[in-house]
């Protein structure tokens, strides 16, 4: 269990103080939050960038540490809709603590927040996926044996015990397979299990894994998604398979070849998040 977790009034202190820090420097409503994964950083030149606000200038902040996240917030405007966007996250193996990692998305919520949008690099456990395709997150497990809600719950922020029987938006997921559909993009939907890594798998762990129900396997997401629900924000999350996991035929993976794929898949990760995006604003203005 995490050691010397702060009291509810700290941790709302701590959030409103980075809160502060964003709004010294801008006083932009958005609706719509994102979170760039591992070698998708690319979404981002879409966006057309009114401020970019570096995570360590942002008090308790936590930094990322990983190769192609950028660390810094985007603020502006993405096919003419205004979004706040995560350009890099933060892990659990990084050293950080679920809670920790999580601190960002306490702020975007308190920012204003409704929506959140994310992608993640994982591996492609099912048969039938393969490298550079996407998935839609419709559940997922958590098995990094932690979890940021451990501790003092604040209860403005949401209830001790929140409900997650359906962490990931189905009207957000219909609307994504929809436009998939309209341009030809195989999309899959599946399960998402989170490990604590950073290393990948043994071939016996991803034959563990497939067992229990998973599609897929990364080592982020779940603890911002619990997050996100807790605070009441409507989530969709797509995974870009940056290699395949089959045991029988497994092979040495890369962080070029997982970047590598990344880039190979981007352009139709994008197509999709902005247009979800589009179709998310148009909602807000009806």
């Amino acid at each position: 269990m995490e050691a010397n977790i702060p009291d509810s009034e700290t941790q709302v202190a701590r959030v409103d103080a980075a809160i502060a820090a964003v709004r010294a420097v801008t006083d932009s409503k958005f609706k719509i939050g994102l979170i760039l994964g591992t070698g998708l950083g690319k979404l981002a030149e879409r966006i057309d960038v009114q401020h970019t606000i570096s995570y360590d200038s942002i008090p308790h902040f936590p930094v990322s540490t990983v190769e192609s996240h950028q660390g810094r917030l985007l603020i502006g405007t993405l096919e003419g809709v205004s979004v706040i966007c995560m350009q890099g996250r933060m892990h659990v193996y990084e050293g950080y603590s679920a809670r920790e990692a999580t601190f960002p998305i306490r702020v975007v919520a308190g920012l204003g927040i409704e929506c959140l949008l994310i992608t993640t690099a994982c591996g492609g456990m099912n048969p039938a996926y393969r490298r550079g395709d996407l998935m839609l997150l419709s559940d997922h497990i958590n098995l990094q044996g932690v979890n940021p809600l451990v501790g003092p719950n604040v209860d403005a922020w949401g209830p001790r015990f929140p409900d997650m029987s359906e962490p990931y938006d189905v009207a957000l997921r219909a609307r994504a397979k929809q436009i998939a559909d309209e341009h030809a993009i195989k999309l899959h939907e599946g399960v998402y299990v989170s490990v604590l890594g950073p290393n990948l798998e043994t071939k016996a762990e991803y034959r563990f894994l497939r067992a229990i129900g998973a599609d897929v396997v990364g080592m982020s997401t779940t603890p911002e998604v619990t997050v996100a629900r807790h605070m009441d924000l409507r989530v969709m999350a797509i995974g870009v398979i940056t290699d395949e996991c089959f045991p029988d035929t497994l092979q040495p993976v890369t962080l070029e070849e997982v970047l590598e794929a990344a880039g190979i898949a981007e352009p139709k990760l994008t197509t999709i998040m902005s247009e979800v995006v589009v179709s998310l604003d148009e909602d807000q203005s009806r």
